[in-house]
């Protein structure tokens, strides 16, 4: 790997066209204090740009903001916030290259990693805009045939926002997106270490006709500081939140004051479960797909590898040599598979959590260090014979290491896989199709794949049960996070 600066001219350039101020109400503006903050390129650690840093009073204008284009935008045809929707598409992909530079050089992970979560991303706003025509109520007949029951579904209001930096841009477009075709204005407050893609979009929304107002973006350092205020705000009307469980947790209480319609989405354990029948060609590519998606900074990141001890060997060992062959660097270079994890806290923790393991008798197959003298790299790792006590089983990696532990039997298989507090999603590799359904059936998580290592898809409900959160982004169910129901009673 190299850790050469690679800030060249083309770089340059697409950072320099980053609008960097609060974009409130449709003008770009400094913070109340006029103060930044700085980000960084996590392969190198060099500051890239900065940012207005924004206060309360800056939250709270955005909110202002929002609640005045409220009644507005609720009444604008849902075929005008489709349309723009679908500009919104296709700026999207025709932008791609670029949008993809800048999340590299801001987050770290490789172009073609980026490159790939920006056509995801982009699929939310073309899922939402044929939707946003299909919001509709029903009309029936009282049981007992003397009043009519109609029921119609209208916006929330306004919304909050709060995003991860791990999918700078899908996490921000499969909120915003159903909220534009709901009806709903907002306030965006991405996370602090990648505030550049999210500007981008809002610039992009605004080229694409969505009206001043209705996205309102503030990055901020002190989060605390300026979200609670706008939580406990009574015009807001829905939060939506990404991000660890503890946080989450924090999020509810403070929301309970305003009884604030809430969705989470929050921390994963996934298992990844192979089975003695299972292909293990397609095993080791899922599990490929599962764990090293997003550098492993993936709340769907497969956390925990529960092979049949029959096949735990050589899964293992196909594992490794897979694993390492992956190339490390900067995400800018030709050929890299791997970029840094996003700070040097989260490269300790990985590898905190690595020799907790290996401690308690884990063996390393490959991998199981830091690499480099710059940026926080962290080299691809499997590791095998892994305890029941060991961390790394109870707590999320977020990270390129793979812990192999084994099973005998489909129960116990299920037993351990559903061992954890958390419940977002599990991988399952078998050809039995009746152990499928059973297993599918038997897991305490809100989502499963089978025989495949991605499960997103913006035309299916993404979410989780237990401490990894409620509420579905995407698919049908998604609009319905952005609309409450009336009924209205009609006497003939």
């Amino acid at each position: 790997m190299t850790t050469s600066t690679p800030i060249g001219a083309s770089e340059r350039a697409v950072l320099d066209a980053v609008r960097t101020g609060l974009f409130i109400g449709g003008q770009w503006r400094p913070a109340a204090t006029s103060a930044v903050m700085d980000v960084e390129d996590p392969a190198t650690g060099q500051v890239i740009a900065q940012v207005a840093d924004a206060g309360a009073q800056d939250g709270l204008d955005a909110l202002d903001a929002a609640s005045r284009k409220q009644k507005e935008w609720a009444a604008t045809p849902p075929r005008d916030r489709a349309e723009i929707l679908r500009r919104s598409y296709e700026l999207m992909v025709d932008r791609a290259d670029d949008l993809a530079l800048l999340m590299t050089l801001e987050m770290g992970k490789s172009l073609a990693e980026s490159r790939a979560e920006i056509a995801y991303a982009a699929e939310f706003f073309r899922w939402f805009s044929e939707e946003a025509v299909r919001i509709a109520g029903r009309w029936s007949v009282a049981p007992n045939g003397a009043t009519r029951l109609l029921t119609m579904k209208q916006p929330v209001g306004p919304c909050l926002f709060i995003t991860p930096w791990n999918f700078p841009l899908a996490m921000g477009t499969r909120k915003i997106g159903p909220a534009i075709a709901a009806g709903c204005t907002m306030v965006v407050k991405p996370a602090p270490q990648t505030p550049l893609s999210m500007y981008a979009l809002a610039s992009l929304l605004a080229e694409a006709g969505l009206p001043d107002g209705v996205l309102n973006v503030i990055s901020t350092s002190r989060t605390p500081e300026v979200i609670e205020p706008l939580v406990r705000d009574h015009r807001l009307r829905k939060l939506s939140f990404t991000g660890s469980t503890a946080v989450g947790q924090k999020l509810v209480a403070q929301s309970a004051s305003q009884l604030l319609r809430v969705s989470m989405e929050l921390g994963g354990n996934a298992p990844f479960l192979v089975f003695d029948d299972a292909d293990l060609d397609a095993a080791v590519e899922g599990a490929m797909l599962a764990k090293m998606r997003n550098i492993g900074e993936a709340c769907t990141a497969a956390n925990r590898f529960l092979v049949h001890h029959s096949v735990a060997e050589e899964f293992g060992n196909r594992l490794a040599g897979r694993m390492g062959a992956l190339k490390l660097g900067h995400g800018t270079e030709e050929g890299v598979d791997v970029g840094p994890l996003i700070d040097s806290k989260a490269r300790d923790k990985v590898s905190e959590l690595v020799a907790d393991a290996v401690g308690t008798g884990a063996r390393v197959l490959v991998g199981g260090s830091p690499v480099g003298e710059r940026g926080y790299f962290y080299a691809p790792t499997v590791l095998t014979g892994v305890e029941p006590g060991a961390r790394m089983l109870a707590e999320e990696i977020f990270g390129p290491v793979a812990p192999i532990t084994t099973f005998q039997t489909e129960d116990e298989a299920l037993a351990m896989a559903n061992d954890t507090q958390f419940g977002l999603v599990a991988y399952v590799f078998t050809r039995d199709v009746s152990r499928s359904f059973r297993v599918a059936e038997g897991l305490e998580t809100g989502m499963v794949a089978l025989n495949q290592g991605i499960v997103s898809n913006p035309a299916a409900p993404f979410g989780g049960v237990k401490h990894s959160g409620f509420g579905r982004e995407g698919g049908t169910e998604g609009i319905e996070e952005y609309l409450e129901t009336k009924y209205v009673g009609i006497a003939l």
